[in-house]
């Protein structure tokens, strides 16, 4: 081909015979190309949101489950874009999407219990070891118990103070979580809970996550209140985590899941009438390392 055409128009030719015939093939195919049809039509993000939250809040519905929910509410939706609208928003399939932790915290908040220790240094370094209870639904906490050495015969005589406690009051608990230390906890302890009807529900190793109320609860302890105390010893931390828990259990709003800023112990269904401002007073604890704020009387 290059030898088609003068030398001195190969000189200045702008583009090789190559690319011409190529260009020329292109628009030979683009003239008898067919147009494409539309497809389906965009879903809106309404009915988006509408896909990922039946598929979040019913965890075995499939894709045609959903699909056929959304049918029943006048949406016709393919499976395809369904299963592209949850992939896109991170939802796992339904056989991955089962009873989780959470979900299984969230369902059984109710009925549910956990127990945990933590500890305290003195000022003479002394480490005490501070048992407690918390329950799942309201945060309300009970002191367990402190120690100076927490072992076995330890725990099961306060477990048995604490059941016995439980079952005057009526109790409505069925399980129990714990984790795996059974250097505390041992069948002696499971055993007194299972004589009451509730059941132990044991952690995963290393995993604090799975009795996260009373890790929360270890934490606003520490960062509240006994990190800012010198502690002289098991006398002084038994007086300031009375005090404390005293305070958790009706003297500070609580932001957990439909706690509603309420204290445990407030009553869940009363709503209080606005306070005037210049009759607010703040009760003092602990020296003023702690305030309440209540209507004057």
């Amino acid at each position: 081909m290059p030898g088609y055409f003068p030398r001195p128009l190969r000189n200045y030719r702008i583009v090789t015979p190559g690319t011409l015939l190529r260009w020329h093939r292109k628009l030979i195919a683009a003239r008898w190309r067919q147009p494409k049809p539309q497809g389906r039509p965009p879903i809106g993000d309404e009915l988006t949101a509408l896909i990922v939250r039946l598929a979040r809040e019913n965890r075995t519905w499939g894709v045609v489950r959903i699909q056929g929910e959304l049918r029943r509410l006048g949406h016709r939706v393919a499976a395809s874009t369904i299963r592209k609208i949850l992939r896109a928003n991170g939802v796992p399939p339904s056989t991955r999407r089962g009873d989780t932790w959470r979900t299984f915290l969230r369902a059984q908040a109710d009925s549910l219990l956990a127990i945990d220790f933590f500890h305290i240094d003195t000022v003479t370094l002394k480490r005490l070891y501070v048992a407690f209870v918390i329950e799942i639904k309201t945060r309300r906490v009970h002191l367990f118990g402190i120690t100076e050495h927490p072992n076995t015969d330890w725990v099961v005589q306060v477990a048995r103070e604490l059941t016995s406690d439980l079952e005057a009051a009526g109790h409505q608990f069925r399980h129990l979580i714990r984790d795996r230390d059974e250097a505390k906890f041992g069948t002696a302890f499971d055993a007194i809970f299972t004589s009451i009807g509730i059941q132990i529900l044991l952690t995963a190793p290393q995993a604090p996550r799975m009795n996260a109320f009373a890790e929360r609860w270890i934490s606003s302890a520490r960062r509240e209140c006994t990190d800012r105390i010198l502690i002289t010893g098991e006398k002084h931390l038994h007086h300031v985590l009375d005090i404390y828990v005293a305070h958790h259990n009706a003297g500070r709003s609580h932001q957990g899941n439909k706690m509603r800023l309420r204290a445990p112990n407030d009553e869940p269904n009363t709503i209080p009438f606005p306070a005037q401002i210049d009759t607010i007073r703040r009760q003092q604890c602990l020296g003023g390392l702690l305030n309440e704020y209540r209507p004057a009387a």
